[in-house]
């Protein structure tokens, strides 16, 4: 039977991070052996065992260290990378590695490169291989093209899991992955701590919104966010965008009255006129400078030259005519924004928080805002393991956020 002797290092009785592995281990049929472990003695130390893996087949083997190597189980014996090129557009070559979205590093020529843009369910191709100009990044199934050399196997690839939080650092603020019962103010102290970290360091803030941001009455929140400089790209749909320019154009909401939260007469027809205003005037910048836009959260955004990406889905009305309704071009768009951003914010979204989740580096600290506890909790079972979640009120949560983080600002 195929052997292969792997290493853990970290916090691993705390985290219970040892168990899972061996877990992992037992569920691909295979067997196992911890040959050592060094137990550290303060909270702090970290632990370090090695586990001689058996399997009943090479390629067993290699599915189980791709998998054990997503909680940063790495193989003593590292070697070197093996390369393949890819024969067709949009296939990886058999065998190829599956990435996680944690620091990465690949060791070619006797040298270790690390990996550009960690992100999970990707290939790893390499450019310009046995040159000193040789790099390595992630790339996505859909855009493999013939030639590409992709890393094969595990030999020569290491991962580095994601270092323990401290309890006193920005994000240490929660015990468990969703808070449902800590102070609110605390909470909304910490996440505008970390988006003033993150500008601080020239970074940028991420948000990813849903249509609950309007629907909750937040969008004036919001805009003051916009308008200080807290948020530098929006990930969103079809609907925040719509609801949003509905909200500006007619006052309401999917047809309701925010200031009186009822339904007006004829409202149903408004979203469906707000999307023919602006696909009239040919996109929402173009509505902004021509005056037919005048507020809310997508005419802040223009007005401080901001970017946002919509990406839409089968069920849209209109859509807006800068939605990407290709939702391979969509990601690719989502993906181009990625670069310098420092912290991410997700609010009131389930679809397009997994999706950035999905594209995102492990190293990015991550809030999710949501009156679902499910949507964290999918997100940290998709592979976002850095994921914190506050459960609670979008509306309410934003307008704490907008006063701890613009001055004067009152609703």
């Amino acid at each position: 039977m195929p052997q292969e002797t792997v290493e853990i290092t970290g916090h691993l009785m705390d985290s219970g991070i040892l168990s899972r592995v061996l877990d992992d281990i037992r569920g691909y049929g295979a067997d196992y052996v911890i040959s050592s472990i060094d137990i550290g003695h303060e909270s702090e130390d970290e632990s370090t065992a090695v586990i001689s893996v058996s399997t009943p087949d090479e390629e067993s083997m290699e599915r189980l260290l791709m998998r054990l190597q997503t909680k940063g189980v790495n193989p003593t014996e590292v070697g070197e990378a093996t390369l393949a090129p890819a024969d067709q557009d949009g296939v990886f070559p058999d065998g190829f590695y599956s990435t996680t979205n944690l620091l990465t590093r690949v060791r070619l020529d006797g040298h270790w490169l690390e990996v550009e843009n960690p992100e999970m369910d990707c290939g790893l191709v390499v450019t310009d291989p046995g040159t000193d100009a040789a790099r390595v990044r992630t790339l996505p199934m859909s855009d493999v093209r013939v030639g590409m050399q992709v890393v094969c196997g595990v030999d020569g690839v290491r991962v580095e899991p994601l270092a323990a939080r401290d309890e006193g650092e920005t994000f240490g603020f929660m015990e468990s992955d969703v808070s449902s019962e800590k102070p609110q103010a605390v909470l909304v102290r910490q996440v505008a701590d970390g988006m003033r970290e993150a500008r601080a360091a020239g970074q940028k803030v991420l948000w990813v919104g849903g249509p609950g941001v309007v629907h909750t009455g937040a969008a004036p929140a919001m805009v003051a966010l916009v308008e200080a400089g807290f948020v530098d790209v929006l990930f969103a749909g079809n609907a925040l965008a719509t609801h949003d320019i509905e909200s500006s154009l007619y006052g309401t909401s999917l047809g309701v009255d925010l200031a009186a939260g009822r339904g007006v007469e004829h409202g149903h027809e408004h979203h469906i006129r707000a999307l023919n205003t602006i696909r009239k005037a040919g996109s929402i910048r173009a509505a902004v400078d021509a005056g037919v836009l005048t507020g809310g959260v997508m005419h802040a955004l223009v007005k401080a030259d901001k970017s946002f990406v919509l990406v839409g889905s089968v069920r849209d009305d209109g859509p807006l005519p800068d939605v990407y309704t290709d939702v391979i071009e969509g990601q690719r768009a989502m993906r181009a924004e990625l670069a310098d951003v420092g912290f991410c914010l997700m609010v009131a979204t389930m679809l397009h928080s997994v999706a950035t989740g999905n594209i995102l580096p492990a190293s990015i600290p991550l809030v999710c805002v949501d009156i679902n506890p499910a949507t964290v909790t999918k997100l940290a079972d998709r592979g976002s393991s850095q994921a914190r979640g506050i459960v609670t009120d979008v509306g309410l949560f934003l307008e704490q956020l907008a006063q701890e983080l613009v001055p004067g600002y009152r609703r």
